[in-house]
């Protein structure tokens, strides 16, 4: 199963704070660890959301909304992508992750969707596509 771990944004993250020497060196520990098991897919850090553009879809054309946006919780500050047995397989990696800020921070944790997910729907011309 593929599994989505995101890094959700700090108050530090979207100010804009780079990161640490050490907080990188141990990162990139961690990711060759995640490379090594051949868990690692993808993987990258996002810049503040100030940097970001919205588009709202729902009325007769996209609106266009300009970062910053919040809660910083609420947001991404960075993704990777896992290719694990199960979930709990997920969460023990998860735990591994070096703390990047001091005040704490989140991991998010989201299956992927497969295409046997999408049963009958998936039609084998939509495969095709795929």
């Amino acid at each position: 199963m593929r599994v989505m771990a995101i890094m959700k944004a700090t108050t530090r993250s979207e100010a804009g704070d780079i990161p640490s020497q050490q907080v990188l060196e141990s990162m990139g520990q961690y990711n060759e660890e995640l490379v090594k098991a051949g868990v690692m897919l993808a993987g990258e850090g996002l810049r503040d959301s100030a940097r970001g553009v919205r588009i709202n879809f729902g009325s007769d054309r996209p609106a266009i909304v300009n970062g910053p946006f919040a809660p910083a919780g609420e947001l991404a500050a960075g993704f990777w992508l896992w290719q694990v047995r199960s979930m709990d397989e997920a969460v023990e990696w998860a735990k591994r992750c070096p703390n990047p800020d001091a005040d704490g921070f989140t991991i998010e944790l989201r299956q992927v969707f497969e295409a046997e997910d999408f049963g009958a729907e998936f039609t084998p011309e939509l495969r095709e596509q795929e």
